[in-house]
């Protein structure tokens, strides 16, 4: 249900708490304390059967006796209440219950059931249960069982784990962060870490949202929002069970390198969310994005008074892939002029032992003016001759002027003063200023800023096109993998899986299947004829690993040889397993490529996330080696450059000494296609290619494997099943005609449409545009464009229109789906030249018949009084029209689906 009525809940103007107990150290008694010191200045009530006051506060015997309706009940009973008084605040018309309470159980019969069946009646939304509860310092709640409440700030924390959010909050005290909110979701009966994100990421107050994870429940659901989340502020996260591995033996190597924590990694990276390995680095993650903004790069200048710690600190930034600054010349000559001779001529800019307050502000000075880095480090290594607390105060004060002169438009500026008293901390953090205890964090802070500006830079990038001349025949691949299932297999022979790769144009080595001696020495013969060596391997549904069995006997090249092989493969197949099913050989050509590098690709199953796209370096000992990386798909090309290069097997395929670069994008390439082969048969369970050869000529797959299984629905709605990141939905593609023969494409947006999008808004005029954004429109800047064709299709879509004789983009339809999914909100725009010749009328059509097809209950927009054109369409279309009752030049238009 997203952020429906979550503002009810989190800034309630009324409160009711169910439960409160005056024993010392209960529960409620706690969360009574938190909510009286918060100074909840809504409407507050206590319900109570047993005691007729609390802590000198009135009690009532039901929520029924309160003199108002809360808009909030906080549930501190016993689980086996629960469900009832969920049921009686439903029926009052309440938004929403915080539920503390642990042991309600789970599924069918359950004590939780039964709450969320009441909750859905009456459409409540529930936080819980067993959690901490919530903490708003803006809205002056305290609904938990908190030691302290934390200040008003601009982070939010969403927790799986009470105890986590009781850290940060005792965290935030030591260190004068102040947080948006937080909320402890517990087992997220309802409301979800999805639902939180939308929110946070909607509230004006939360600049950036921290996030503890144990496990993600709706896979789709989290990656969409996670997704529109990172776009708009930092995300961070910290997930507990990282070396946990995947739960299940996989029968694949690509299963097998697919562990589960490394697929959450994958998620994650997808997302834009900037993942962090624990909750120290959590704390500093939050002490850096709480207080600046990210710079628009990696340089980083050092100023200390102590050479030892500033090297340390450029080994680290060197580390983590950040630049040490360089100093220009001309800063050079001004720190030349204000510093000793013995300062340490480059950066970092190592001042001397003996730095007063002076010398820091001198060469602060220069180095807020030099443009050759992005963010400043200042740290300070106390010392018997100038006293740091004076430094800090100078330092603070140059920083302040600093970010006044410049009007938002300042460079990062860091601390880290080495042993100092809490006094010089605070005096930074109340400066604003992030501060660190060693060099070492305040250098992971810097790259903190830095990574989630390149997520976010990512997340905007314009992906190549694909090229034009792929078409695979999704057909003819389907009719392969239906007819081993109707087999009941669940594995692909390799003939099938040879004629599956030529459908999606995936190019490997001859292969044929021989049951016995004289059927391999005849397909043998063919390849003999053409030049080519032979290599056999045992054939079996059972034998998944031929190296295992030694079932694999390469560079064969006579008739005897082949027939002596398939005798000496399929006994010993039979020795070694007497229980597999062995269906005989399989001939293919033996592939000499000296310089070829042997690389794994492939697809896996995750359970929570659904398909996954695994690459790395191939070959039998593939497990060991352990050079992988994942991602989710669908993948563009950019996407699957990206997953290539974050393995070190990378590096071999540009290229060194005599052996030269592989051909650009091959492998590319055919991540793309198996990760669109998947999208197209989501029956395809495995798929392992180990190895595909790569060398400058292109890729050959060597061998292969496919698992293949009855589709497992593991997300709602439409699309993919086994996608958690909804992929380009190309059923929507469509060719239609218009007035006077006029022929037009139409087709979901893609990312790559951003170019035709901008010339295309050059066509409108600006009184259209002013029509569709309801203001002047004079620039259109990449991030504009890009929030417009990166859509995410599990929440939002768009039409593009395509004159099919010029190729020219020629009109744009889009609708987004409100927070519960049930109205769209729609618009549209025509290029101004065109209007008037049925393209909008077709163009609406069709976002209707796609409304409707998502299962949505209303189709509404606004549209300005003056534009009387649309508002003649939408009469014709069905839409009833009313006029604002806030603002008399809009008219509200909706269409009931």
């Amino acid at each position: 249900m997203s952020t429906y009525r979550l503002k009810n809940l989190l800034a309630p103007r009324s409160l009711a708490l169910v439960g409160a107990s005056p024993r010392q150290g209960s529960v409620g008694g706690s969360i009574l304390r938190n909510i009286r010191n918060a100074k909840f200045k809504g409407e507050f009530g206590l319900v109570n059967t047993h005691y007729a006051e609390i802590d000198g506060v009135a009690t009532v015997g039901s929520l029924s006796q309160l003199p108002f309706v809360p808009e909030l009940v906080v549930i501190t009973t016993p689980a086996v209440a629960v469900a009832g008084l969920i049921e009686e605040a439903g029926k009052l018309g309440a938004a929403g219950a915080v539920i503390i309470p642990a042991g309600l159980g789970h599924g069918t019969g359950s004590f939780a059931e039964a709450a969320e069946r009441a909750a859905r009646k009456y459409g409540m939304r529930l936080i819980g249960p067993n959690c901490l509860g919530i903490l708003m310092p803006g809205a002056d709640l305290n609904a938990s069982f908190s030691a302290h409440m934390p200040v008003a700030g601009s982070l939010a924390l969403i927790s799986q784990s009470g105890a986590i959010a009781t850290g940060m909050v005792d965290w935030a005290a030591q260190r004068a962060v102040g947080f948006s909110g937080i909320v402890s979701i517990g087992d997220q009966l309802d409301v979800d870490i999805a639902d939180l994100l939308d929110y946070f990421a909607l509230d004006g107050r939360t600049r950036a949202i921290l996030l503890y994870v144990e496990a993600v429940k709706d896979a789709r659901k989290f990656m969409s929002a996670a997704r529109a989340a990172a776009r708009i502020k930092p995300v961070v996260v910290v997930k507990s069970g990282r070396m946990a591995l995947g739960a299940k033996a996989a029968a694949t190597h690509t299963g097998a390198l697919a562990g589960s924590d490394a697929v959450y990694d994958a998620a994650f990276r997808r997302a834009g969310i900037l993942r962090v390995s624990d909750l120290r680095e959590l704390f500093d993650c939050a002490e850096t994005l709480g207080r600046v903004e990210s710079p628009p790069g990696k340089r980083l200048a050092i100023l200390t008074n102590g050479g030892g710690i500033g090297v340390l600190a450029i080994d680290r930034l060197c580390e983590l892939g950040g630049i040490p600054a360089p100093i220009t010349p001309e800063s050079r000559k001004k720190l030349d002029a204000v510093l000793p001779p013995t300062w340490s001529g480059s950066n970092p800019v190592d001042i001397v032992g003996d730095a007063d307050p002076a010398r820091y502000a001198a060469a602060l000075e220069v180095l807020l003016a030099d443009p050759a880095n992005d963010a400043i480090l200042v740290m300070n290594v106390q010392t018997a001759i100038a006293p740091a607390d004076e430094i800090a105060v100078t330092v603070t004060g140059m920083v302040k002027k600093y970010r006044e002169q410049r009007r938002g438009l300042a460079k990062p500026i860091l601390a880290a003063w080495v042993g100092a008293d809490q006094n010089i901390g605070d005096m930074l953090s109340d400066a604003g200023i992030p501060n660190y205890p060693t060099e070492d964090d305040a250098v992971r802070g810097f790259m903190h800023l830095v990574q989630h500006r390149e997520l976010v830079a990512a997340l905007a990038q314009v992906p190549p096109a694909m090229p034009s001349d792929f078409a695979p025949d999704i057909d003819a691949a389907r009719k392969i993998v239906a007819a081993a299932l109707a087999d009941g297999r669940q594995w692909l022979d390799p003939v099938e899986i040879k004629r599956l790769f030529e459908a999606y144009e995936i190019a490997m080595v001859p292969t044929f299947a021989a049951a016995d001696a004289e059927q391999a020495v005849a397909h043998a013969s063919g390849l003999f004829a053409q030049g080519a060596t032979v290599v056999l391997k045992i054939m079996s549904r059972d034998i998944v690993h031929k190296s295992d069995v030694g079932g694999v006997v390469l560079n064969l090249t006579s008739f005897e040889a082949v027939r002596a092989a398939t005798a000496e493969i399929i006994a010993r197949a039979k020795a070694l397993r007497p229980e597999a099913r062995i269906a005989g050989v399989i001939v293919q050509a033996m592939v000499v490529r000296p310089k070829a590098r042997e690389l794994i690709l492939g697809l896996a199953d995750d359970p929570t996330f659904g398909t996954v796209v695994v690459f790395g370096r191939g070959g039998t000992a593939v497990e060991i080696i352990n050079d992988k990386a994942l991602a989710l798909p669908p993948l563009d090309l950019q996407l699957a450059r990206s997953l290539i290069e974050r393995t070190r097997v990378s590096r071999l395929l540009r290229g060194y000494r005599d052996v030269p670069a592989v051909k650009q994008d091959a492998v590319a390439m055919v991540l793309v296609k198996i990760a669109q082969m998947a999208a197209d048969i989501p029956e395809i369970r495995e798929l392992d290619i180990n190895p595909l050869l790569a060398d400058e000529n292109g890729v050959l797959a060597v061998d292969a494997r496919i698992a293949v299984g009855k589709v497992e629905r593991k997300f709602g709605g439409s699309g993919p099943a086994n996608f958690a990141v909804r992929p380009y939905p190309s059923q929507w593609q469509r060719h239609i005609e218009v007035k006077d023969g006029w022929r037009v494409s139409v087709r979901p947006i893609r990312p790559e449409d951003e170019p035709e999008l901008h010339e295309f808004l050059k066509h409108v005029t600006s009184q259209d545009l002013r029509l569709r954004f309801f203001a002047p429109m004079k620039e259109f800047s990449h991030e504009f464009v890009a929030r417009l064709t990166q859509l995410d299709y599990a929440r939002a879509m768009a039409f593009v229109a395509f004159d099919e004789v010029t190729n020219e983009l020629v009109g744009v339809v889009r609708i987004h789906s409100d927070s519960i999914y049930e109205n769209g909100e729609y618009a549209i725009l025509l290029r101004s030249d065109l209007k008037g010749r049925g393209l909008g009328w077709a163009l609406m059509q069709l976002i209707i018949e796609y409304a409707k097809s998502e299962g949505l209950k209303m189709i509404s927009g606004d549209v300005l009084q003056e534009n009387t054109i649309m508002l003649e369409m939408c009469r014709s279309l069905g839409f009833e029209i009313k006029t604002d009752p806030t603002d008399p030049g809009i008219c509200d238009v909706k269409l009931v689906l």
